[in-house]
């Protein structure tokens, strides 16, 4: 029998591939490593599992044991997914997404949701999709209809409404900017 672990405040490619090297080097074999998700071959003991707790906490992750947490992580980690790496995204509807792939019902995963991060699912996606936003225009290489195409936005005007909403100025105003205020994608 094969053993998943979940394993908070993986975001990117960089990610799976520090977490694959420490399961590695903890004699694991991986069998499939994604974002807040890692499978690996046959039964983890508990002093393994302590051992690889303390390595990836070293690392900047943690190894989940709550199933509640874990599924909460599981619904960040498809989030960021989605947003940040699914681009242009159009026919994927959020709630029918997450089902799909965490085979819970939508009100049980977003209550759940609600109560443990103080926020609901929508606000947290929105919050990705201006910390995709705010990343593309950094580049500084797509004109704001082509971010808003990208990043699935029906309009540059729904965009544009939706940033200042959250980050207090337009798109335009972050773009003169000179500190750059994005956020990692863990701190969201």
């Amino acid at each position: 029998m094969d053993t998943t672990l979940y394993i908070k405040n993986m975001v990117c490619d960089r990610c799976k591939m520090a977490v694959r090297q420490t399961l590695e080097k903890a004699q694991l074999r991986p069998l499939n490593v994604d974002l807040g998700i890692a499978v690996v071959e046959g039964k983890v003991s508990d002093e393994k599992k302590e051992e690889l707790r303390s390595n990836l906490r070293q690392l900047g992750f943690e190894l989940l044991d709550d199933r509640r947490q874990q599924a909460i992580d599981r619904v960040k980690s498809l989030i960021i997914q989605l947003v940040h790496y699914r681009d242009n995204n159009s026919t994927v509807n959020l709630s029918d997404y997450l089902v799909s792939q965490l085979h819970m019902d939508y009100s049980t995963i977003s209550k759940l949701f609600s109560e443990f991060t103080s926020m609901t699912i929508e606000h947290y996606y929105i919050l990705q999709r201006v910390e995709r936003v705010k990343e593309l225009l950094t580049y500084d290489e797509l004109s704001l209809t082509q971010i808003a195409l990208k990043t699935n936005y029906s309009s540059v005007a729904y965009l544009s409404s939706q940033f200042k909403q959250v980050t207090g100025m337009t798109p335009t105003q972050f773009k003169t900017l000179e500190k750059n205020t994005r956020k990692g994608l863990d701190q969201i």
